[in-house]
């Protein structure tokens, strides 16, 4: 419990400088690439959160998670905005074609379509978050391992797309503030679900 509400609360504060312009944003569609610039501290800060809550397991008595979220911060960075950044631009392309679409002059299939895309993505860029956070890799290998362990591990994709699906109801009934103030018992979940694709990723794909 101290680790994640320790974790929790480091995260809210590495992510709060576009979390805090988020939520001066208003609900205008227009607003989505605004959007997306301030969600860009939040790949780092997700990412540095599942390497403290990984390595939570190596000392159980170890009460000094802060060291591990930062250290996880450090290595993370850039490497994790590599992906990020271009997911979050492909996410919004299709948020705005999606809440412009009656102007696009497209048939209604296609609507389905790129929602379905859009979920996709999401669930490449959740497998690719535990990847980087946890390995070494080139941003492009980690692009093409995400993609691969995607069908490779349908019941850790399935269980990605539980934890979107939860969250997405939360926010829808509750509070949009809630995935944030969950991320980190969401990221322990997600942990949970990945350990195949971590333990695969171990065994072939390193030394």
């Amino acid at each position: 419990m101290h680790t994640l509400v320790t974790v929790e609360a480091l995260l809210l504060v590495a992510a709060s400088p576009g979390l805090a312009g988020l939520f001066l944003l208003g609900a205008d569609p227009a607003n989505l690439p605004l959007a997306a610039v301030c969600l860009l501290p939040l790949g780092p800060a997700t990412a540095a959160a599942v390497y403290a809550l990984h390595h939570r397991d190596r000392d159980l008595v170890d009460l000094r998670p802060a060291r591990a979220y930062w250290r996880g911060w450090r290595l993370n960075a850039l490497p994790s905005l590599r992906l990020w950044a271009p997911l979050l631009a492909w996410l919004t392309v299709i948020a705005f074609t999606l809440t412009h679409f009656s102007a696009t002059g497209l048939p209604g299939w296609w609507a389905v379509l790129l929602a379905a895309i859009g979920g996709g993505s999401l669930l490449w860029g959740a497998h690719a978050l535990v990847l980087t956070a946890l390995f070494a890799f080139r941003a492009r290998d980690t692009a093409r391992l995400a993609g691969y362990f995607l069908f490779r591990h349908a019941r850790a994709t399935l269980g990605a797309a539980s934890l979107l699906v939860l969250a997405a109801a939360g926010t829808a009934v509750l509070t949009e503030a809630l995935p944030a103030l969950l991320a980190a018992p969401f990221l322990l979940s997600l942990l949970h679900s990945s350990r195949p694709v971590i333990a695969d990723t171990q065994k072939d794909f390193t030394e």
